[in-house]
């Protein structure tokens, strides 16, 4: 049996479905399995565990072949990351206590650099923090989420426009959809190899922005133009979008990263997997659903 972190978000998702495929059991980690409940029905065994509850966590990882690790995603930290230093503390002493025989982490693009990273500051922490554990550890390191585009559809079907913080416009972007990083999450909780592993995880090829908007274009059935928000204007449009006043500098600097080559694939001593899932099936995808 394999234990799976995020079973209802995209990628543990992804992970669960796979390995289920594959005839392997899988145990849920949640924490609402009301919430949960298709995955029973699809055969998997689910297991009630707060990220805050080391004692719970510790039984979900005990007694399987391996494990698939992740911390909730957090877009507006308070400064110095606490929240996901309190939740990798935890993390920490319960994969410490349970001894897996391996773990697969979901890392980042990005996650070597000590400085500059923004939000992938969290990735770097759980790989700093969790890469000292005693048995086989893998930390996937995928790219930017094709599937950041869900917050593209509205302004894409009704306005045939969506604003876009990487920049330029053309260049080509190391972009992935989850059900690849899934896909490559299952595979390699499933093998067997010693020490620590980084795995980079990529789309069967980049994207640009123009490419996105395309698509989109395609999928809607209208023009879609691509729009570069000036860096000037990235907070005043978050702030609008929802996200707190004050708490915006950490997606700055990440998208600074990535617009600089700062945060990118290559890195010396990584594995590298290209995903099989193209850009318009994706966004096809998120268009159907919304």
């Amino acid at each position: 049996m394999y234990a799976v972190m995020g079973i209802t978000g995209n990628v543990g998702g992804a992970v669960a479905r796979t390995l289920l495929a594959k005839g392997e059991k899988v145990r849920g980690i949640v924490r609402n399995p009301e919430k949960a409940a298709e995955w029973q029905k699809q055969g998997a065994e689910l297991f009630k565990a707060d990220y805050d509850d080391v004692d719970a966590l510790t039984a979900a990882f005990t007694g399987v072949a391996g494990v698939f690790v992740m911390v909730p995603p957090n877009f507006a930290p308070a400064p110095g990351f606490p929240e996901t230093k309190a939740t990798l503390k935890l993390l920490h002493e319960a994969l410490s206590r349970a001894q897996p025989s391996n773990a697969v982490y979901l890392s980042s693009i990005g996650a070597e650099q000590t400085t500059g990273l923004g939000l992938i500051t969290s990735s770097h922490l759980l790989e700093e923090t969790l890469g000292d554990l005693p048995f086989s550890r893998a930390f996937l390191r995928p790219g930017w989420f094709l599937e950041n585009s869900a917050g593209d559809v509205a302004s894409a079907r009704d306005e045939g426009k969506i604003r876009f913080q990487l920049h330029p416009l053309d260049r080509k972007f190391s972009l992935v959809a989850t059900a690849d990083v899934g896909k490559v999450g299952a595979e390699t909780v499933t093998q067997s190899w010693t020490g620590i592993r980084h795995i980079e995880v990529a789309g069967p090829e980049g994207y640009s922005p123009l490419d996105i908007a395309a698509a989109f274009a395609e999928a809607v059935g209208r023009p879609v133009e691509a729009i570069a928000v000036p860096r000037a204007e990235w907070e005043t449009l978050w702030v609008s979008q929802g996200m707190p006043k004050g708490r915006t500098a950490p997606r700055v600097e990440m998208v600074d990263g990535f617009n600089s080559g700062w945060i990118h694939f290559g890195v010396p001593g990584t594995e590298h997997v290209d995903g099989e899932t193209p850009l318009r099936e994706v966004i096809t995808q998120l268009v159907t659903r919304g």
